[in-house]
């Protein structure tokens, strides 16, 4: 593990590649898995700010779950997260013609019909991060459906912390990206 202020940052961050193959998966960690995408407190706000500017990307399906679930729910362990459809994906999922997926809210704000990206927790995957009383821990989720990412991050020779650079930076700022990547050239060192 690594120390930086607050945060303890796992070596697989350093030492592990992996560049997203959208191509290969089609998005599939925004329909996979077992919850929502988490949220943090504050992001529900930007939800509640944004969603009439969401809500035209959306489907009927997603739009008649949210109107039963809301704009998004407790999980099973108390914490926030995007409702899902049918155990399934994400509310603010879209598909295209080739069954690919994509975020209904990072299409918002790529039309610069809002000023906020997505989620963080989207953004920064597959870095996941817990925050705890006295810390925060950054961690690599590792996950199958992400095999081609890893392989296709080990081709092109990008560690996982370069790829999520510009959602690490948002996080936790600058200088403190600036302070890992001193780090990790230490370490190639």
């Amino acid at each position: 593990m690594i120390q930086l202020g607050k945060t303890l940052i796992s070596e697989d961050l350093l030492e592990k590649e992996f560049v997203c193959n959208i191509q290969q998966c089609k998005g599939a960690c925004c329909v996979e898995g077992e919850a929502g995408a988490p949220l943090e407190e504050a992001e529900l706000a930007e939800i509640d700010k944004h969603f009439d500017a969401i809500k035209p990307y959306l489907n009927a399906k997603a739009l008649a779950e949210i109107e039963k679930q809301g704009l998004y729910v407790k999980g099973w362990d108390g914490e926030w997260e995007t409702p899902i459809i049918d155990g399934k994906e994400c509310v603010y999922t879209l598909f295209d013609a080739q069954g690919k997926a994509s975020c209904g809210i990072e299409k918002a704000y790529l039309d610069g019909k809002i000023n906020w990206k997505k989620p963080i927790s989207c953004h920064l995957y597959p870095v996941r991060v817990q925050h705890y009383s006295e810390f925060s821990a950054v961690n690599y989720h590792q996950w199958q459906i992400c095999d081609t990412a890893c392989s296709l991050g080990e081709e092109l020779k990008v560690p996982v912390y370069q790829f999520v650079k510009e959602a690490l930076i948002r996080k936790f700022g600058k200088a403190w990206f600036t302070s890992l990547e001193k780090v990790a050239k230490e370490k190639q060192n």
